[in-house]
């Protein structure tokens, strides 16, 4: 339970004044920012099962990276319910942050990306079947952005919490569907069977659609379309980097969760997100 007594702008000044413009160095229990941020639970979390210094490197890039997942997932239903309410400029602010965010995410990959096979398979085995396909805060994001498949929820059924929210959105609108929507509701020609579509299924490009971003690319909402190809584009970047740290630390061998691994990668980069988006700068 969160027990932090709020201070206002005032009781700031005064602590300074006391202090002489120095920090406060004593307190009663942990400190404030030690039970807001939950610093014990964090450092508690990152439990290695093997002795190879590489693999504490690899457990808590990933854990940064789930929570990157969970911040996104946060953020895109944001953006949704303030495409749902046609606040253009709020979604587009609350979008263009989910760009920065991948920022970060990609910067994630550095350490990973340069493990060696030798590296990695000092604790690679040690993992069991655990892999990186089994993230339920992935298949989310994955889901928010429209690459839709009933078939990648099924490890989860064992996991009711999990499963529940994959099963909700996967028959949900995906971020895409809703832009497409608010574009409909703001008078541009998306037509009714892509906003009354079945959302359980993957997104498939329409001619219209690309003519419907070719206009919004001359009008108002440019930068609209502008933010989600700067999503897009950070999204393919992580892809890329995800798959480059497995070519460069596995090579070609199967994966741990029983894919083929950099073939299973490859597959899914050719899955394109907001496709239109791209097809329509042809006709520019």
């Amino acid at each position: 339970m969160n027990t932090i007594t709020q201070r206002t702008e005032r009781d700031r000044a005064t602590r300074a004044a006391e202090n002489g413009g120095l920090p406060t160095l004593g307190f009663e229990s942990v400190t404030p920012y030690d039970e807001y941020v939950g610093t014990a639970a964090l450092h508690r979390l990152q439990r290695t099962v093997t002795d190879a210094p590489e693999e504490l490197t690899f457990l808590v890039t990933t854990q940064v990276m789930e929570l990157y997942f969970g911040l996104l997932r946060t953020e895109w239903r944001l953006a949704q319910r303030q495409l749902d309410d046609d606040d253009a400029g709020a979604a587009l602010a609350t979008i263009r942050r989910t760009v920065l965010h991948f920022e970060a995410l990609n910067a994630a990959w550095g350490p990973l990306g340069r493990l060696t096979p030798a590296q990695f398979n000092r604790f690679r085995d040690a993992l069991g079947e655990a892999s990186g396909f089994q993230s339920a805060a992935y298949r989310h994001v994955e889901f928010l952005l429209g690459l839709k498949s009933g078939t990648l929820i099924r490890p989860h059924r064992r996991n009711p919490a999990a499963y529940g929210e994959l099963v909700e959105a996967l028959s949900r609108p995906s971020l895409y569907d809703s832009v497409l929507a608010f574009l409909a509701r703001s008078g541009y020609a998306v037509p009714r069977e892509v906003t009354e579509r079945d959302y359980t299924d993957e997104y498939r490009p329409s001619p219209e659609v690309e003519a419907v971003w070719v206009e919004v690319c001359r009008g108002p909402l440019e930068p609209l379309a502008e933010a989600l190809a700067d999503l897009a584009e950070r999204f393919s970047d992580w892809r890329y980097r995800h798959l480059m740290a497995v070519r460069r630390s596995m090579g070609a061998k199967p994966g741990s969760g029983g894919s083929s691994g950099l073939a299973w990668l490859e597959r899914s980069m050719r899955r394109d997100v907001f496709p239109e988006i791209w097809s329509a700068r042809t006709l520019m």
